[in-house]
This record gives structure tokens, C-alpha cells and sequence, in this order.
């Protein structure tokens, strides 16, 4: 089958679609997928750069794409969830492998596709949307109180794209936090207001936040802290940081103290047929800025990377089976 894999990393990364060997059949409880597309997340272009520790412990070439969506050609003797011929969409693990032309996932990470959803909207959800719903709701109790306030950093990306979203969606009031001329676009989405990350500084202590969402992982918790309320909670997507050292000394019971905390998305197959629904019901919007064929997927990182874009980079695969 043909893949895309990453040969070499930082100045010298190549990006190529390779021949490489089908899986086997499936075994036990997973799912041999033929795949229509995947999508370009930060993760490919951090393992792309060598920017995380996975791509350093990884030899190279590595493979790319943790979104996927297709059709099940083949089951595991103990599926009981799906059948062939189903539309499915799943997050894949660490070994990645969604831009390629089949891919085996565990049925407890994958979900039916709705009718009303296009190949590239189910290629879109997987990782940013279970991203952005695990760290508002789990990790930062959305909806737990009323009158909650939730400011997202990176809303025009993908990630910060659902968020937006589903934080207003809660009745929380929404500030995005984005580069200039994303107005309108996160106005559509739900933001209460929009602030241009250029020329704002949105934690001068003006404002208090209960929840703040760090869709880049950039921000440093004494950055922040003061901008929180007392209850606040930074929450990051980088796994390792300063920040991410002190969690690991523990907090009084009953502290009111603001505190950081990080998001480590799971591949939960209910979580995202959660998200399917809202999108059925035409309560969520997946956006999608771009679309690529996986021959162009280098292409699909330059612009992903450009700076302008707005939600997510899908790259279209066509599995011949």
C-alpha cells in the first residue's frame, strides 16, 4: 500500500509517500480500514521538525496521520460493534499511520460516521475534536457552574476551533484569542469576543478567567496565574514543561488557588460518537480550511505552517482495494 513517511527530521526532513506492506488481517477486537482521508495535525508537524521527544525515540522514516476515516474491510473474530461496509472514524495511536492507504484501529476508539458528514469533516474530528472536548469538560469541569468564562489561545486553529464551540455551547462566555482578520470567522463560531494575539494581551489582569485552554501548548502558568480566578485552571496541551513538573507536588484539599494542569488525549470511540451527535444535530461545525491529495501532503505542511489557516488540513486518500 502507499504511506506517507517522514525520512530524516528538522532541516533535512523529506516527507514521501512510500510503498510499504498492507497490515494483516485483523485479529481480536480491531478493524482493518480502508482509508478516504487523514489530516494534517501539529503533532505530524512537530514529528516532522523532530520538535518532540516521540520523534527523536522514533528511527526514521516515521509514519504520519492520527486522524483517519474509511470503511471497515475486515473485522477481529471479537468485534461486536461494527461490521464491514461501516463508515468509521478513529484516532490512532503513537505509531500514527492515518495518511496511508489502510489502517487497523481498536473498535473502542472508533465511531460511526454520521450520513451528513463528509469523508474530510470525519478526517477533521478525531484528535483536535476529542482534544479540545477532554480538556474543557474533563480536565476543566466545563459546565460544572454557571456563568462560567473560557478563554481559548490558538481558537482559529483546529483544536482551539472546537473548542470555541463547545465552550459556548456550555453558555459559557467565550473570548478566542487568534492572529488578525479572525473575526467574523470566530464570531461564527460562537465567541463572545475576539482578540487579536498581536496586539492584546488578554492576561494583564484585566479579565478573569475560570478556564483558560492553551491549544498550542505555549503558555507558561505564571504567565497566566494572575488572570485566573481564584478556582482558575490553565490548561495546556504540551505534556512536558516546568508547569507539568510542579503538578507533581501535591495541592491542599480545598485549595481556591488557581492551578495548571495538562491534557492527555485519549482514544475514546464514545467520546467521539459524542461529538458525531453534536454535528448531526448541526450543534458543531467541523471546519475545514484546506484539502490536499496525500501526493501533496509536503504541500499540506507548508500551509498548514503558513500562519492563515483557519480549522483543519485534510489530505485525501484513495485506498484501492
Amino acid at each position: 500500500m502507499r504511506a506517507v513517511r517522514v525520512h530524516g527530521f528538522r532541516q533535512s526532513a523529506v516527507i514521501r509517500v512510500d510503498e510499504v506492506e498492507r497490515p494483516a488481517a485483523p485479529t481480536g477486537q480491531d478493524l482493518l480500514i480502508a482509508v478516504s482521508a487523514s489530516s494534517v495535525n501539529g503533532t505530524d508537524l512537530m514529528l516532522r521538525r523532530g520538535d518532540v521527544a516521540l520523534a527523536r525515540l522514533q528511527r526514521a522514516p516515521v509514519s504520519l496521520g492520527f486522524d483517519v476515516v474509511g470503511t471497515v474491510i475486515d473485522c477481529g473474530r471479537s468485534v461486536t460493534a461494527f461490521e464491514r461496509g461501516d463508515r468509521v472514524m478513529a484516532l490512532l495511536g503513537h505509531a500514527g499511520g492515518g495518511q496511508s492507504e489502510f489502517a487497523v484501529v481498536p473498535q473502542r476508539s472508533a465511531a460511526l460516521v454520521p450520513e451528513s458528514m463528509t469523508d474530510a469533516e470525519a478526517a477533521a474530528l478525531p484528535l483536535a475534536g476529542l482534544t479540545a472536548l477532554q480538556a474543557l469538560r474533563g480536565v476543566a469541569a466545563l459546565g460544572a457552574t454557571a456563568g462560567q468564562r473560557v478563554c481559548v489561545t490558538g481558537a482559529a486553529g483546529g483544536i482551539g476551533s472546537f473548542a470555541v464551540q463547545l465552550a459556548a455551547l456550555s453558555g459559557a462566555t467565550v473570548t478566542a484569542v487568534a492572529g488578525a482578520g479572525r473575526e467574523d470567522y470566530l464570531r461564527g463560531l460562537g465567541a463572545d469576543a475576539v482578540l487579536d494575539r498581536r496586539t492584546t494581551d488578554p492576561f494583564d489582569g484585566s479579565e478573569r478567567w475560570d478556564i483558560v485552554l492553551d491549544a498550542p501548548g505555549r503558555l507558561a502558568f505564571d504567565t497566566v496565574r494572575p488572570a485566573l480566578s481564584p478556582r482558575g485552571v490553565l490548561v495546556s496541551t504540551r505534556p512536558v514543561s516546568v508547569d507539568s513538573l510542579r503538578m507533581l507536588v501535591p495541592r491542599l484539599p480545598g485549595s481556591r488557588n488557581p492551578r495548571y494542569a495538562i491534557v492527555t488525549t485519549r482514544r475514546d470511540g464514545r467520546d467521539l460518537d459524542y461529538l458525531a451527535r453534536l454535528v448531526r444535530e448541526k450543534r458543531l461545525v467541523v471546519p475545514i480550511d484546506r484539502a490536499f491529495a496525500m501526493d501533496d501532503v509536503a504541500a499540506a505542511h507548508r500551509h498548514a505552517e503558513s500562519g492563515g489557516v483557519r480549522g483543519k488540513v485534510v489530505v485525501t486518500v484513495d485506498a484501492s482495494t
